[in-house]
């Protein structure tokens, strides 16, 4: 695989990586191989799909939000979305998601390997 890295923009309000900036939108700039930007992409498509599967779940009163799988799995994909951009993004993406701690724990294993990435 070609491990040449590449500058790209990452809009998570639309789910987009994009080769240009766009004025007006927040973005958060990657450096990224091919590999990387299609798993980052596959991210944003399960992401997607996730935010799918809440909104028809939020249409059922009677059940509670905290006993949904399909909220942990968008929270699961949004993570993992940050989780990449923090890893591949440059010093103001880090910063901007550690400021916000926008990085969630699910497990002890998982804050570790966030401390790492902090590295």
């Amino acid at each position: 695989m070609k491990e040449d890295k590449q500058s790209y923009y990452v809009d998570i309000a639309n789910g987009e990586v994009l080769q240009e900036r766009i004025d007006g939108s927040p973005n958060f700039r990657i450096y990224a191989n091919e590999e990387e930007l299609a798993d980052l992409r596959g991210w944003f498509r399960a992401n997607y799909n996730d935010d799918l599967k809440t909104f028809s779940r939020s249409h059922v009163p009677f059940l509670e939000p905290s006993k949904d799988s399909q909220n942990d799995k968008y929270e699961h994909s949004m993570n993992e979305i940050y989780k990449m951009i923090y890893d591949l993004g440059d010093e103001e993406a880090r910063n901007f998601i550690e400021e916000q701690n926008l990085l969630i724990s699910y497990n002890e294993n998982d804050r570790d390997d966030i401390e790492r990435m902090k590295e």
